[in-house]
């Protein structure tokens, strides 16, 4: 018989808890095909399509587009083909659970749709579920009607990241008399999350097989449904003990905004009782209320991200700024050369790209970051350059690897594919994350100069003004030449003003006489 299999919001990485529906690609009815697009979603990261690991007929949806849903939470539900499996069959029953189709093989299970579209299909196996026949116990999820609305209550489990697969119920749909199975969960998949150095960064290791299965449903005593590492890290800097907290996530997972609502409880505590304030007189005005009609917009997406992503840099990062004109005649004529010489065109973006790497491989405090855990400098080996791009969904900030071992040409193709996928919304996290270094040509827009906010958790960014005629002293004589603006932004934690003048004026020496750059090369 058919068995109608649930598939949830799987863990997106990069520690994101949360997703909003951009788009369903399919309907209820429609059939599906193993790693077929069903959803797309919008991340605090990026726009991704999720693929489904099962293949049949939709047979419901979870929530409307435009809503958020929590990691963990149903997507839709959808019939395959099978027949329930014959008693002893309990090996054969775990893997097909697992790969949540009737029958299917382990090979096509390692090969199924397990894994998001543009993170690779080669990520082990790791913390993968097993299912033995017992009765459920708990509600089900009830699928909205024509394919929309939000998600109900669901059945205790936990949160299975990409690379393991996602079976729920065997039999009919819940609510028709059948028995579903009970999940039974590898003791490694309740383990804590590992420590990050940066909440960008997330990564999952093959999970060893646990010696034996773990409750189906954790209580308070035992681990605390927390899966990103950003929501342990915000509760171990401010104190906040998780195994206190019931999570308002999907099954309890504690999301970060239980632990911020922790952090404000913690403050007001202890904060010291203030007086009364003195009422004011009678005659004074009372506040201004809301315009009427204002407009409120939420900070969600890709705007929220960079709101938390700024606020945070202001927080912890003590950043000072220097800046400088620099005659870029000569680098605007080498460019010229260049280009006339035939071959791909070089960016000026890249030329500054250029310069910026020789830079940092002379002052390395730069190309640093700090850990405040370990209180430690920790200076990288490798230069990924950042670059500051508007799109129509906000300022992104897309990451080139190893721009340090890169040519002008190579810099220059990165840049525009890189800038195309940002305007097609279709960068990934990897794409969004690990940078060490940013280049901000804020020129573009039209301005001379900017005090920028640091890229947390780097150290620095150099900004870029416009390049335009201005009178200049050039070898004793006032003439016109093109003069820019460069800004740098550093953490005064990492280096002294000295360290930061030095990289800024070599950045200068570099645009004003190119040449410079031939000792690096």
């Amino acid at each position: 018989m058919a068995q109608v299999l649930e598939f949830k919001l799987p863990d997106l990485g990069e520690g994101l808890t949360e997703a909003e529906i951009v788009r369903w690609l399919v309907s209820v009815g429609d059939v599906v095909a193993i790693d077929q697009p069903v959803v797309e979603v919008e991340t605090a990261k990026a726009m991704v399509e999720v693929p489904c690991p099962y293949a049949g007929v939709v047979t419901a949806r979870f929530g409307e587009e435009g809503t958020e849903l929590p990691v963990g939470a149903p997507l839709l539900t959808v019939a395959v083909g099978g027949s329930e499996p014959a008693p002893g069959d309990s090996a054969a029953s775990a893997g097909s659970g697992a790969s949540g189709t009737s029958g299917t093989s382990a090979s096509e299970d390692e090969t199924s749709g397990n894994v998001l579209v543009g993170y690779g299909t080669g990520a082990p196996a790791a913390r993968r579920r097993r299912i033995r026949p017992t009765a459920l116990s708990g509600t089900a999820h009830s699928p909205v009607s024509g394919g929309g609305g939000a998600p109900g209550a669901g059945r205790a489990g936990a949160h299975v990241p990409p690379g393991a697969a996602h079976a729920s119920a065997s039999g009919d749909r819940p609510g028709g008399g059948h028995s579903f199975p009970e999940p039974v969960w590898d003791s490694a998949v309740e383990s804590p999350a590992p420590d990050v150095l940066a909440d960008e960064e997330f990564a999952t290791a093959p999970v060893a097989p646990a010696a034996a299965p773990a409750p189906a449903a954790p209580d308070r005593a035992g681990p605390v449904a927390v899966i990103s590492p950003l929501v342990r890290r915000l509760a171990r800097e401010h104190g906040v003990d998780l195994r206190q907290l019931h999570g308002s996530g999907p099954e309890g997972l504690i999301l970060r905004a239980d632990v911020e609502q922790a952090v404000r409880s913690l403050a007001g505590a202890a904060a010291p009782q203030q007086p009364a304030p003195t009422p004011p007189p009678a005659s004074a005005p009372a506040p201004a209320p809301v315009a009427a009609g204002a407009e409120r917009i939420p900070l969600r997406g890709v705007r929220g991200a960079v709101a938390e992503k700024l606020s945070r840099s202001r927080r912890e990062i003590p950043d000072a700024t220097c800046w400088v004109d620099a005659d870029a005649t000569e680098l605007m004529a080498a460019r010229r050369a260049m280009n006339a010489a035939g071959g791909p065109k070089i960016s000026l973006l890249a030329l500054f790209a250029r310069i910026c790497t020789a830079a940092l491989a002379r002052y390395p405090e730069l190309n640093a970051t700090v850990d405040l855990d370990a209180r430690e400098i920790v200076r990288l080996p490798a230069v990924h350059l950042g670059f500051a791009a508007q799109t129509e969904r906000g300022l992104v900030v897309p990451v080139v690897r190893d721009a340090h071992s890169r040519t002008a040409e190579s810099l220059t193709e990165e840049f525009a594919r890189l800038t195309e996928t940002a305007r097609r919304g279709a960068l990934t996290p990897a794409d969004l994350t690990g940078g060490t270094f940013t280049l901000n040509n804020y020129g573009v827009f039209g301005v001379d100069g900017s005090t920028p906010i640091i890229n947390h958790p780097e150290a620095a960014m150099l900004g870029v003004g416009r390049i335009v005629p201005k009178p200049w002293v050039h070898e004793g004589e006032l003439a016109v030449r093109q003069v820019v603006q460069l800004s740098l932004t550093f953490d005064h934690r990492v280096c002294d003003g000295g360290t930061a003048g030095g990289f800024l004026r070599y950045v200068a020496d570099c645009v004003e006489n190119p040449a410079v750059l031939l000792r690096t090369l």
